[in-house]
């Protein structure tokens, strides 16, 4: 190869490096191009103006954010939702049986031995008892009574009963005293049902059963308590609760009502994990919810030589009552939930006792964006791992 052909081709050379390496500033500029697990802090800072447009709302985590979280969890409790009032489970309905028994001091009048289908006991020379045989409310809500007819028995206790029957007998019967007991009852039930030992159909007392005396009536839950969340359906209201919440406060061991359903469900909840993490992964965690600083630590932290640490972000659909000034004008999914990505700092040193508070919900996606530096040195590798090979040439040429 003569000289000059010689100086053409490293001149070639050169220019052709140079382009190279001013693509690859481009690159810098645009690190899409560049190989990345997700966007830059900075990508996800600059969508807000286009995520509005979407309905999505960025948010920055502190403390007044986390409190309106948290407030907007307990508005959903069993105890908030409904009130401590002692339901009045013990009234007869069309379906349950009730047994008469009446008193009628001598001479007895109309009960006595002579009584079809009756049992009949005299107590001393005073009184006279007649136990009528046990019949079923029907569906009028009717039950029958020799010699008084008709009673109307439905949605009243066996002491309003006792006093209708009297008020019918009065007149017929010489002083009659009236007990009313209702045997069966098949109207005043809670269903138990979902991951228990045994699913039942618990009748309710005057007692008053609350949520864990039914749970405790089926046998207890098959797995771990932590693993099992607590879902009540009233009417058309269905609402859950961690069972180890229910058991460590109180006040959401509530009074059961009639048809209520309790339902022991197995949950697993779980936060996606993505980004500069130590592990990224579908991360389980109990029913009773993890804090921000939990999922962090148990996808084993940022990862020194990739993660910024200014950018860690929560993607949630949220709901309205968890957002500040949700007065104002937002678009919401289907199902009235709000996108919303909340931002969190961890160069703030004030951010970690936030992050001890700042609840993970089932569904949430945390995403740990690169540092700049780190997409830098991937185009560093990349310069460097191309301009060899062209130097090289270049040196062979020489």
């Amino acid at each position: 190869m003569n000289y000059l052909t010689q100086t053409y081709c490293q001149i070639l050379l050169k220019k052709l490096l140079l382009i190279f390496v001013l693509s690859l500033s481009g690159c810098a500029t645009y690190p899409d191009f560049i190989p990345s697990s997700g966007p830059l802090r900075e990508q996800v800072e600059d969508a807000k103006d286009s995520a509005n447009k979407l309905g999505i709302r960025l948010i920055d985590v502190s403390d007044t954010v986390t409190r309106q979280i948290i407030a907007s969890q307990q508005q959903n409790t069993f105890a908030d939702l409904w009130d401590g009032k002692t339901p009045n489970n013990f009234i007869a309905k069309p379906g349950d049986v009730v047994e008469v028994s009446i008193w009628e001091a001598p001479p007895a009048m109309l009960f006595s031995s002579g009584t079809a289908a009756a049992s009949v006991t005299t107590v001393g020379a005073t009184s006279s008892i007649t136990v009528l045989p046990t019949q079923m409310v029907n569906e009028q809500g009717y039950i029958t009574i020799p010699f008084a007819g008709l009673i109307s028995v439905v949605n009243k206790s066996p002491n309003q009963i006792e006093k209708d029957i009297a008020l019918h007998l009065k007149g017929k019967a010489n002083q009659p005293q009236i007990l009313v007991r209702i045997t069966q009852n098949n109207s005043a039930n809670v269903t138990v049902v979902g991951d228990v030992n045994t699913s039942i159909r618990m009748p309710l007392t005057p007692h008053g059963e609350r949520l864990l005396d039914a749970l405790a009536a089926a046998g207890g839950v098959k797995d771990p308590i932590n693993k099992m969340t607590l879902q009540l359906t009233r009417g058309d209201v269905v609402r859950s609760l961690p069972l180890d919440t229910v058991i460590h406060d109180p006040r959401q061991n509530i009074l059961l009502q009639s048809g209520d359903v309790v339902t022991s469900l197995f949950q697993s909840n779980f936060v996606t994990v993505l980004g500069a993490t130590g592990t990224n992964s579908e991360m389980n965690f109990e029913a009773q919810g993890i804090s921000l600083a939990q999922a962090l630590a148990r996808s084993g932290g940022l990862n020194d030589a990739r993660a910024d640490a200014r950018g860690i972000f929560i993607f949630r659909f949220e709901s309205l009552g968890a957002l500040l000034g949700a007065n104002t004008q937002v678009t919401t999914t289907s199902e009235g939930r709000v996108p919303v990505i909340y931002h969190i700092d961890l160069k703030d040193p004030a951010i970690f006792f936030v992050a001890q508070s700042f609840p993970m919900k089932n569904k949430d996606v945390m995403y740990v964006s690169n540092a700049s530096g780190a997409e830098f040195q991937k185009f560093l590798n990349i310069l460097v791992s191309t301009a060899y090979p062209i130097a090289n040439v270049i040196n062979t040429i020489k």
